[in-house]
């Protein structure tokens, strides 16, 4: 019987070795930082002879606000019209810190926005939904964000104007 600091498993293999510390992503808060809802003329506007156009835009934000300790935020502006006349106007920046643990640096900027900014999506959406119900209209539901693409086309962006890179 030999000594050792580490006992064989029971079929004689030593064990495994330690892994190296796992990369995670933790969602330390969310809140709303701005919300506004217009329904500049109601009740008329509530008139449902008409389908409303609807313009959506989102842009994604992200800032290091301490160690390892990141804000990543959403801006989502919608604005409904028929004609010329304005029906509603939401505009949302709805925001999370995240907390990184092992992850490369080269890897953070694409995180704090394409990765935060999913994770926060469907919390912002379900606002914009609920406000613009609340405020006398049909839900609006805003359909699934490709924030890869989005940072894909940052990145290009920048890179056309000659920014190193696309970061916040």
């Amino acid at each position: 019987m030999t000594e050792s600091g580490t006992p064989p498993a029971g079929d004689g293999t030593p064990p495994p070795a330690p892994s190296p510390a796992e990369p995670r992503i933790l969602l330390a808060g969310q809140y709303i930082r701005d919300l506004s809802f217009e329904n500049p003329n109601a009740p008329g506007s509530l008139r449902v002879d008409v389908q409303p156009q609807v313009q959506i835009s989102v842009q994604v934000n992200a800032a290091q606000r301490a160690p390892n300790l990141y804000e990543a935020s959403l801006q989502i502006n919608a604005t409904a019209k028929r004609g010329e006349e304005t029906v509603f106007v939401v505009e949302l920046v709805y925001g999370g810190l995240f907390n990184f643990e092992n992850i490369p640096a080269n890897s953070l900027q694409a995180l704090c926005l394409i990765e935060c900014p999913r994770l926060l999506f469907p919390f912002a959406r379900r606002i914009v939904a609920d406000v613009t119900r609340d405020g006398g209209f049909p839900p609006l539901l805003m359909e699934p964000v490709d924030f890869a693409l989005l940072y894909r086309r940052r990145l290009a962006s920048a890179a056309a104007a000659g920014q190193p890179s696309a970061s916040s």
